[in-house]
């Protein structure tokens, strides 16, 4: 008897289906300047040279880390494509780059369509919230690599600043003012430590109610990663706005300092943030201290802007009005210690 594909774990007819099933979500993303369709070899994207005296192509690419691993805990995949999205889009972001197309590569031991389906739902919603098409993808059936119900989701962005906006930092000076954008929960780092405190030490459940949250902790966890697009690329287009940080791994200490010219520094006050109840209970959980917690977490602000100080004024009457909740963290000065952050 002859061998097939499918004897050797690869079901074709099943990215077919696959394919049928997303047609529709990836429609909803396109904007202007998409050229292709799903099914070629490539995705093409015309870009807008009219807008930009001199277009710089910027791009990111990210994964989601082991957050996968309790989207496979509670079997839900709808939200996992958009932290995928939001962790290239928000890099790509702090260069001052409008997000233009979105790509994603998913590897799984075995393809079910409907799940496929599922994390390129989340996919979708995420270039949405970015204001950039999703123009191709891949989804590799791998048997024996990796187990039949898992997977993996990367993805790769790239969007465009024109070269005399890109922001790089540079400009930052002392007394420059520091604003900083609310997360929506943990995003999409720190979660081997969040697995261990509370798979490991705490032994929960996924399903486990916490009355804290007013969910389950897996509900909680799951909360994609919030995409900063909209309010900061409007403020990117109308101020000066000197530097961005996505507090993503490493947390306050690695990502500011990132954005920062040598000899400066940040002093933050940690009071004035609004801390999400799951970050305080992680802490007392696993008996965190409060300076590893903000190495690793975001702890409630996921974008940080510095500002030049005559437009802070303007800045946060945009904010306001745009309904935007923000928190001006402190300003810069001079120093070697790239951030400080005072707790008290």
């Amino acid at each position: 008897m002859s061998l097939t594909y499918k004897d050797a774990g690869v079901d074709k007819e099943a990215g077919y289906k696959e394919v049928q099933l997303i047609k529709g979500m990836i429609k909803k993303t396109h904007i202007p300047g998409v050229l292709s369709d799903i099914g070629g070899f490539a995705g093409l994207f015309q870009l807008d040279t009219k807008s930009f005296e001199e277009p710089v192509l910027v791009s990111g690419t990210d994964g989601v880390g082991t957050k996968l691993r309790l989207a496979f805990m509670a079997d839900k995949h709808n939200t996992i494509g958009e932290d995928c999205v939001a962790m290239c889009a928000n890099d790509i972001l702090c260069q001052g780059a409008k997000p233009l197309f979105f790509l994603d590569y998913i590897a799984t031991g075995k393809l079910i369509p409907e799940k496929m389906a599922s994390i390129v739902e989340g996919v979708s919603n995420g270039c949405i919230k970015a204001g950039c098409a999703l123009i191709g993808g891949e989804t590799a059936e791998m048997p024996g690599f990796y187990k039949d119900d898992e997977y993996d989701v990367a993805g790769f962005c790239v969007g465009v600043v024109d070269k005399k906006k890109i922001i790089d930092g540079s400009t930052i000076e002392e007394g420059d003012y520091i604003i900083g954008l609310p997360s929506s929960g943990v995003h999409s780092n720190g979660f081997s430590l969040v697995r261990k405190i509370v798979f490991d030490k705490m032994n929960m459940k996924i399903d486990d109610y916490i009355e804290e949250l007013g969910c389950s902790i897996g509900e909680e966890l799951l909360k994609p990663t919030r995409i900063y697009t909209n309010p900061v690329y409007e403020l990117v287009e109308k101020f000066n706005v000197k530097g961005l940080s996505h507090i993503t791994g490493g947390g306050f200490y690695e990502n500011i300092p990132r954005m920062l010219p040598e000899g400066l520094t940040v002093e933050i006050n940690t009071q004035k943030i609004n801390t999400p109840t799951i970050f305080k209970l992680l802490q007392q959980w696993g008996n965190i201290a409060i300076d590893e917690m903000y190495g690793t977490f975001n702890m409630g602000i996921g974008m940080v802007m510095a500002v030049d100080k005559e437009e802070l004024d303007d800045i946060k009457n945009l904010l306001e009005e745009k309904e935007e909740d923000f928190v001006v963290l402190g300003q810069v000065k001079k120093g070697a210690e790239g951030v400080v952050l005072c707790h008290q």
